[in-house]
Parts: C-alpha cells; structure tokens; sequence
C-alpha cells in the first residue's frame, strides 16, 4: 500500500508543485500555479453512509483531480485496484505515479506542462 509519503515524494518532482495544509481539516494538499491537483482527506459523513453494514477502510483518502467526468470515468473503467467513487485507497506505486501527474496535467499551467511532457 501507498503512503502520503510516496504520494509527496512524486508530486515534488513535478514542476512547481507546493506541499501544503487544507486549513479547516489540517490535511495534506498539493497544488501547482495555487490549484490543488492531489488532497488527502477523511471519509465524509455520506462516503461512511455509502458502506452501510459493511466496515469502511482505515485511514483518509487521496482525492486526485481530473481533467473532466470522461477522464474519470475512464480511470474507474479500467478498473484498477484503489481508484474509486467510494472504495479502500490501495494502489501500486506506478498507478499512484500516473494519478498523479494525470491530476497535475490537469490545474498545471500550459507552458510548465509542456514543458515538463517534453523530458
């Protein structure tokens, strides 16, 4: 299983990210040009509802932002362990990695993103 030290180690090899803290939950954000492209954060009061009976995972989620609803529909549609409406966040390190440039690419502005795909 990943950690938020993996997911922290690979979005600060990306250009221009920040490391930062969401300040109503104190949780972990990281963003490019001031846009948030990867947050952690708990279960919500709805997401704990979604499991019912059934035990919900321990621990908070990675949220990853994509381009649009096709994009992410695309991802749940591959179906890869860990990438999720509401499921258990467990992911292999190059499933991480992609979710995490893809997010990137999507708030990163042109000229860095550009840049960045051209290495």
């Amino acid at each position: 299983m990943q950690t938020y030290d993996d997911v922290a180690a690979i979005a600060a090899g990306l250009p221009e990210v920040t490391e930062g803290v969401e300040k109503h939950r104190g949780s972990r954000t990281w963003d490019v040009a001031g846009k948030a492209f990867a947050w952690e954060r708990p279960f919500s009061k709805a997401d704990l509802k979604r499991y019912g009976d059934e035990q919900p995972p321990q621990g908070p989620i990675l949220a990853v932002r994509t381009a649009d609803r096709a994009e992410k529909e695309a991802i749940l549609a591959e179906g890869k362990d860990g990438f999720f409406t509401i499921q258990h966040f467990n992911v292999t390190p190059q499933d991480l990695r992609e979710a995490l440039v893809d997010g990137w690419l999507a708030v990163a502005p042109p000229q860095v993103a550009e840049g960045y795909l051209r290495h």
